[in-house]
């Protein structure tokens, strides 16, 4: 097994970027349970995917524990060493040296350690142990599931983002925060302690590099001739920050988000215009390495793909993505309407039997009510949007998804909105309309979407799902899931067209604002992608998908405000 791999090339974190750092993929010494036997893994890939070497479940809360050692390069000079993980599902206990630094719950978000007392220069000897609580529904967990099959799918262990190590100053920047309109961008520093050291934001623009300090923590940048930032036209502006002695490389862009009454309609609007949001559910699950594809050209495969067929969006569903995938998102030009990953109990009869009959007004106050698995899902919420919100891509956020967890959602609404008041909020999306939210959300499968315009702008935020088996290419071939099962793929493309191109286009100018078609890949026996799970077959054809795509584009370019 060697010890690179693809994801070595790549900083983790686009947004904050420095010179100094250290990539520990790679080959590591792995043990399950109680067995002595040293085994290996690839690290970042779950033990459960074929990419890992692994290639196994995992049994019910068995620990499994990461070894390896590293020395730090020549480079390493400045004051103080860091030690990242991008996610670990999902509690997970941290030694380095003989030394426990800290400990991590939660299996989607990063975490940070300060090694600068334990770390030697050679021969550091690192063990990551990790608890896969999926019994436990206080923990986010997705769409995992022990028994997988159908909606539910192989759960992940451990590791499965990048772990790396960079030398910072012993004063240095964690986050620097910018909120824009289409002219002006205000930047917000956050350093690692209170600290008065002189700090300075430089901008690339076309005129040259554009000065100005930080003043109080905050620099404004003013510029009348800001490109705005869309799909259509995924301008980003480069800039670096420096505070002290450290420098990171960054990068905005400028956009605005709205909402306006165009003809008595409500209207979601992208730089102060109506815009048609046309994307898929994007759930990020691969054939080989489940949540983590071989490597992160594959997230640039997908998301070009969706590009050829017009699609302008993609909900990100219930998965919290690595920073190379929405840094992608950006300069692609692709919006992400990102999801919340649930945690709470799951209940066939409540959450799917009772909304499929039309039992969808359901009040959410009595709803999981256990104040440990609230307060897990609020921290969750938190750190997904403090890890997100910096990327211009990100323009919507669903906090929850058919009933899954759901509870008090005008409460969680408003604390959404506290975090961030920069994005649409969709506080239940296809059940139970609890309480407050900026969007009307549905989810139809069963028969031709029919949207019904109201107060709040109308997004189709589910539908369709249709099947059809691709031979050679089923991660199950005696079993499939899905809505609507055709025989051949000239039948499931000619359905696919129909159901854009006769059913949602018209509704277009009535008043929906967006639809996400279910979904732009096979997931395990779940066989409604527009590509197969292993990536080999497009099912669709995307000039006729682009051409439909182009029809909704010009509804609304024939409105203004």
């Amino acid at each position: 097994m060697s010890d690179s791999l693809p994801w070595d090339g790549y900083y983790p974190r686009p947004r904050l970027m420095r010179g100094e750092w250290l990539n520990l993929n790679g080959s590591w010494d792995f043990y399950v349970g109680n067995d002595p036997e040293k085994l290996k893994i690839m690290v970042p890939y779950p033990p459960e995917s074929r990419l890992s070497g692994y290639g196994k479940r995992i049994p019910d809360e068995a620990d499994v524990t990461y070894v390896r050692t590293f020395s730090l390069p020549e480079g390493f000079r400045r004051s103080r060493v860091l030690l990242h993980f991008g996610a670990v599902d999902q509690t997970a206990e941290i030694w380095l040296n003989g030394c426990c630094i800290g400990t991590h719950e939660g299996g989607y978000t990063h975490f940070t350690f300060d090694i600068t007392e334990q770390v030697k220069k050679e021969n550091n000897h690192l063990t990551v142990r990790v608890t896969d609580h999926l019994s436990d529904k206080r923990f986010p967990y997705g769409k995992q599931k022990h028994k997988n099959g159908g909606m539910w799918y192989t759960p992940v262990t451990g590791i499965w983002q990048t772990v790396w190590v960079e030398s910072v100053p012993e004063i240095y920047i964690q986050d620097v925060k910018v909120t824009t309109n289409l002219h002006r961008a205000e930047f917000t520093l956050a350093l690692n302690q209170d600290a008065d050291v002189p700090a300075v934001l430089t901008v690339n623009t076309d005129e040259g590099p554009a000065n100005i300090p930080f003043e109080g923590g905050k620099a404004v940048f003013d510029y009348e001739k800001a490109e705005a930032w869309s799909p259509e036209h995924p301008k980003i502006y480069e800039c670096t920050v420096r505070a002290g002695e450290d420098e990171i490389s960054s990068y905005f862009a400028f956009r605005t988000l709205s909402v306006s009454s165009i003809g008595g309609i409500s209207r979601l609007c992208l730089n102060d215009r109506p815009y048609y949001f046309h994307g898929v559910l994007d759930q990020g699950y691969f054939e080989d390495g489940i949540f983590t594809p071989k490597d992160p050209e594959s997230y640039r495969n997908d998301l070009m793909l969706l590009k050829s067929c017009g699609f302008n969006m993609l909900r990100k569903h219930i998965k919290i993505e690595p920073d190379y995938f929405y840094y992608l998102c950006d300069v692609i030009g692709l919006v992400v309407f990102q999801d919340m990953v649930n945690n709470g109990e799951y209940k066939y009869f409540r959450d799917t039997i009772l909304p499929t009959l039309k039992q969808k007004n359901r009040k959410d106050h009595k709803l999981n009510r256990d104040p440990e698995t609230r307060s897990m899902f609020k921290q969750t919420v938190k750190e997904t949007i403090d890890q997100v919100s910096g990327f211009p891509c990100i323009c919507y956020y669903t906090i929850f998804n058919e009933g899954w967890g759901q509870f008090e959602s005008t409460e969680m609404y408003r604390y959404v909105k506290s975090l961030d008041q920069s994005r649409f909020v969709d506080s239940a999306s296809g059940w139970f309309k609890g309480g407050q939210s900026d969007v009307i959300s549905e989810h139809i499968y069963f028969k031709d979407p029919v949207i019904e315009t109201g107060s709040l702008p109308y997004v189709l935020s589910e539908y369709g799902g249709y099947t059809f088996r691709t031979e050679g290419h089923l991660y199950r071939p005696e079993k499939a899931y899905g809505y609507g099962a055709y025989k051949t793929k000239e039948d499931y493309r000619a359905a696919v067209e129909r159901l854009m191109e006769e059913v949602i286009l018209p509704q277009v100018d009535k008043g929906l604002c967006a639809d996400i078609y279910t979904q732009i890949s096979d997931v395990e026996e779940e066989i409604n992608g527009l590509i197969t799970y292993d990536r080999q077959v497009i099912k669709v054809n995307p000039l006729r998908m682009r051409e439909i795509a182009e029809k909704m584009k010009a509804v609304y370019e024939a409105y203004s405000l």
